[in-house]
């Protein structure tokens, strides 16, 4: 099934923009939907911990820096005249900071902290969008979910360093607004998912999830292989699953409607039981194999959650319109596409695979 890619629209024209964590899952289709419009140039840096260079297009005006956004030589280096910075990078994800909180703070505190003092002292820079995470302030909870809200409280008492990095990215965002002016949106993810996604692209990073990394390609791929989907704690976990095509649109409608220092939830409001999303990829694929029944989690709190989606709709104009079946569809016939490709990044960490499974 095929669904439009979004394009970036007149707002770019003649514009250069830097995308950090561009050749990732959701940066690359970033980068795509900004070259589809008329820009004038795309920087992307990435250090490929958790991306691959082939994500990228083949395009005159890309510039693609293979480095991670810490480097100062880096830094020094953005040009004087970015109009639009995009701060995408990330250590992925909950499981793998937990195995190494020290990378994590390296890959997501520190990037944050040295990319916004530098964009500080950029005086044309129309908008800086940062990625924040949905669960860093959705309610703890595994009885009923209600949506949350971009004002919801942030609990002292968070699962994982992966969350306290992106609230922490929240906060810089926050001083930098209020101090320096820098203009910065904070844009807050639910669950992406959608063509792009290679299971164990880029480096070891510590623990399985380096290539079972997320629930919906873990789930196609299995699924696609005739393998049991493996489900915690009976599926009741519930999750807000958004499509990259509008995630990206999300982050445009940010860039060039969010007012400065604003948060904006990128959500689907749409609660989904992981039970549910298992039995429709099961269907989708035709997995004739059982599920595969596991514990819940030791260290997941959030059991249940979904974005409210009101205020982007009222204030930039976002709303999803890519439902989940149709959404899912797509993902499997990309995913069963590029099967070859997806075995070759899963072979690459068969030996750490071995050891820690």
């Amino acid at each position: 099934m095929s669904i439009d890619a979004p394009r970036a629209g007149t707002e770019f024209k003649d514009t250069t923009t830097l995308v950090v964590g561009g050749a990732g899952f959701v940066g690359s289709n970033l980068v795509r939907a900004v070259l589809a419009g008329p820009c004038r140039r795309v920087i992307v840096v990435d250090n490929l911990l958790s991306a691959e260079r082939e994500n990228l297009p083949s395009d005159d005006r890309l510039e693609f820096i293979e480095a991670s956004i810490n480097d100062d030589d880096v830094l020094r280096s953005l040009p004087e005249d970015l109009d639009y910075a995009f701060h995408l990078a990330t250590y992925h994800g909950n499981q793998s900071s937990i195995a190494d909180p020290i990378a994590d703070h390296e890959h997501n505190t520190l990037t944050s902290l040295k990319l916004f003092e530098r964009l500080k002292d950029l005086p044309g820079l129309t908008k800086v969008v940062y990625a924040g995470a949905g669960c860093t302030v959705a309610e703890k909870t595994f009885e009923s979910a209600s949506a949350t809200q971009e004002d919801a409280p942030v609990s002292l008492h968070l699962d994982s360093p992966y969350q306290i990095s992106k609230v922490i990215g929240e906060f810089y965002a926050n001083y930098y607004w209020r101090r320096h002016g820098l203009p910065v949106v904070k844009a807050r993810f639910q669950n992406v998912y959608g063509p792009g996604e290679v299971l164990g692209a880029g480096q070891w990073r510590g623990t399985p999830h380096t290539v079972w990394r997320n629930v919906v390609p873990s789930f196609i791929y299995r699924g696609l292989k005739g393998m049991g989907l493996t489900v915690e704690n009976g599926g009741v976990a519930t999750r807000d699953f958004i499509h990259v095509f509008d995630l990206v649109q999300g982050l445009l409608c940010c860039a060039t409607r969010g007012g400065d220092g604003d948060v904006f939830n990128l959500a689907s409001g749409v609660e989904t039981s992981i039970m549910d999303l298992a039995e429709a990829v099961n269907r989708l694929t035709e997995n004739p194999t059982p599920i595969d029944y596991l514990p819940a989690r030791d260290w997941d709190r959030s059991g249940k959650r979904f974005g409210s989606t009101g205020k982007s709709e009222s204030e930039i104009g976002f709303r999803a319109g890519i439902a989940l079946e149709p959404g899912l569809a797509s993902t499997v016939a990309w995913t069963r596409e590029h099967l070859d490709r997806i075995d070759d990044c899963i072979r690459r960490h068969e030996h750490h695979l071995a050891v820690t499974t």
